[in-house]
This record gives structure tokens, sequence and C-alpha cells, in this order.
């Protein structure tokens, strides 16, 4: 009998995993880009090494 509900409670646990990695799926798409990280801040240190003057 235990076989059985192992057996019945398989799709349904498997929905409830397709079910959470779409809604981690759908939270990086919605949250993972953030334009401060992106943009450029000015010269760096490489920059500045090459232009001692300015």
């Amino acid at each position: 009998m235990r076989t059985v509900s192992f057996i019945a409670a398989l799709p349904r646990r498997a929905a409830e995993g397709l079910l959470a990695f779409l809604a981690w799926i759908g939270e990086e798409l919605i949250s993972g880009y953030r334009p401060e990280a992106h943009y450029m801040r000015g010269p760096g240190p490489a920059w500045r090494a090459k232009h001692p003057g300015s």
C-alpha cells in the first residue's frame, strides 16, 4: 500500500519542483539586471597609469 501512495505522490512532487524552478527563473529574469553594475564610472587605474598628467 505504501508503494502506491509513493507512486501517486510523484506527479505532485514533480509539479512542485517544476513550479519552484520556474519561479526561480522568473526571479532571475526580473532581478538579474542591475544597470549600475554595467555602466562605467570613469577611467580606471590602467588608464591613469598611461596618462599621468590627465
